[in-house]
């Protein structure tokens, strides 16, 4: 089975809000591995998610993120949350407020979920600095 290099047709606001929020690297490596199996995937998310809605007026950077946080830790997206732990430290969230985040996700998506989180956000967080 082989897979083949394709133009990818990326809506140009949701792609500058997703290297804001993810970061160029992380995005830019994305885009370089899509393929005619994934490239269609990387067009939707960049178009619907990152255009449609993180370009919304409605919540701002932070608040998308501290949403964001507990919907993957609540569907135990931990590879995910990893990436939106950066995300959210480079929209502004303090190692205080992602620990408040993932306590609130504690209650209301279960403790063995929060506590997945937890250590992913150990590792993110020791980090220190959001990163590109």
């Amino acid at each position: 089975m082989s897979t083949e290099k394709r133009e990818l047709d990326l809506d140009p606001a949701g792609l500058a809000v997703r290297r804001e929020v993810l970061g160029a690297t992380h995005v830019d490596a994305s885009l370089e591995r899509a393929d005619d199996v994934t490239g269609e995937f990387q067009e939707m998310i960049t178009r619907y998610a990152w255009g449609g809605i993180w370009t919304r007026p409605g919540l701002d950077r932070r608040m998308r993120s501290a949403i964001t946080l507990t919907a993957l830790v609540a569907h135990g997206h931990l590879d995910e949350l990893e990436l939106h732990l950066r995300a959210a430290r480079r929209n502004g969230l303090t190692r205080e407020e992602i620990v408040e985040v993932l306590l609130q996700s504690a209650v209301y998506c279960g403790v063995p979920a929060a506590n997945s989180a937890f250590a992913r956000a150990k590792k993110v967080l020791a980090e220190d600095a959001p990163t590109d």
